[in-house]
């Protein structure tokens, strides 16, 4: 079984990669082939450019598609599963975002609904992620004695990159198992960040204080740091939601297909402890 990795040089697909090692015959999509991870087969396309990807999913089995955010990722993704359906793939999975829907209170939220539903009707094979929160977007919050929180003051269920990479290469394992599900992957707990200042001081050996960053400074933060504005914007409409407490629940899906609990923050925190701080 040949398994196509999408977005191969971003956080989630090296974790999903490094699950699938040796399990699966995998290929890579990377636009630039100087970049690609080693150890794998390397097939270089771009999915904003159809006619790149004929040979990119020429004998693949299975897919997971991750997109990029930003305006023309429905293009992107519906250029995917076309070049899916020509090469004969039999399933993709793909990874959407947390409370995506028409109703979401994000434009990403909202595109990824349609590509959601563009795939489902694709006739091929296949599955939704839906995670939530990464704490992995929380490296460099910590500066000296502060945490620069956001979201600043609401509940959210945080999840470990590291887990979704396991989930998405559970499923990408033995994809018929899953058709037709949406999987919306969150954490084991719901937390604030300003109650995690305990831990941290424990971790760092040194008081931390907690100052909650409104989703306003995060995006002038971004867009100061080089981010592209559509980007920028779209994670404050995000933090905007979690201040409201959107994102306060949990699951049971990870624990409940991969058989093992989900890591927790402190776990997270323990494990990262020299790249959270800034």
């Amino acid at each position: 079984m040949t398994i196509l990795v999408t977005g191969a040089n971003g956080t989630v697909s090296r974790e999903v990669l490094r699950s699938l090692r040796g399990t699966a015959d995998l290929r890579v999509l990377v636009r630039d082939r100087s970049r690609a991870p080693s150890g794998v087969e390397v097939a270089v396309g771009d999915l904003h450019h159809p006619e790149t990807l004929e040979r990119a999913f020429a004998g693949v089995d299975t897919v997971w598609l991750l997109l990029a955010m930003g305006p023309d990722s429905t293009h992107a993704s519906s250029n995917a599963v076309w070049a899916a359906r020509k090469a004969g793939v039999r399933h993709i999975v793909r990874m959407s975002a947390i409370g995506a829907g028409h109703d979401a209170p994000t434009r990403n939220g909202r595109l990824h609904a349609l590509s959601d539903v563009e795939l489902a009707a694709s006739g091929l094979g296949w599955t939704v992620v839906r995670p939530a929160y990464f704490m992995q977007n929380l490296l460099g919050s910590v500066d000296g004695g502060t945490f620069r929180g956001a979201p600043g003051e609401g509940r959210i269920g945080l999840i470990d990159v590291r887990d979704i990479g396991h989930f998405a290469a559970t499923v990408l394992r033995d994809p018929e198992r899953h058709h037709r599900a949406i999987y919306t992957l969150t954490g084991p707990e719901s937390i604030r960040l300003r109650d995690t200042t305990g831990l941290l001081s424990e971790v760092y050996g040194r008081p931390i204080a907690y100052q909650p960053v409104s989703p306003d400074e995060a995006c002038s933060a971004m867009m100061a740091a080089g981010a592209k504005e559509w980007d920028a914007r779209v994670t404050a409409e995000y933090l905007t939601a979690y201040d409201a407490g959107w994102g306060d629940y949990t699951t049971s899906t990870y624990a409940a297909v991969t058989g093992r609990p989900g890591r927790t923050f402190a776990e997270f925190a323990r494990d990262h402890a020299d790249r959270l701080a800034a």
